[in-house]
């Protein structure tokens, strides 16, 4: 009877490897589904980019007109 060589060892190895590698993606692929069954269905009206944006003028993230305040007197006047 014949022995297999070290070529069938690694390639059972790698097959065996990419089966588990497939059980894996469909495991993840569930949950994925599972997680967006979940959060319930969306407005199709709304899209979820621009939902909370808010019109007009934003506030500064920096905080840099704050340094522009100072020029102002306690009365609230330009000076």
């Amino acid at each position: 009877m014949a022995t297999r060589g070290p070529l069938g060892r690694g390639k059972r190895e790698r097959e065996r490897a990419r089966a588990e590698k497939q059980k894996a993606k469909v495991v993840r692929r569930e949950e994925t589904k599972q997680r967006r069954n979940e959060t319930g269905p969306r407005d199709p009206s709304v899209d979820p980019d621009i939902a909370g944006i808010v019109p007009g003028p934003q506030p500064n993230p920096w905080l840099d007109d704050l340094e522009d305040d100072d020029t102002t007197s306690e009365d609230g006047e330009p000076e």
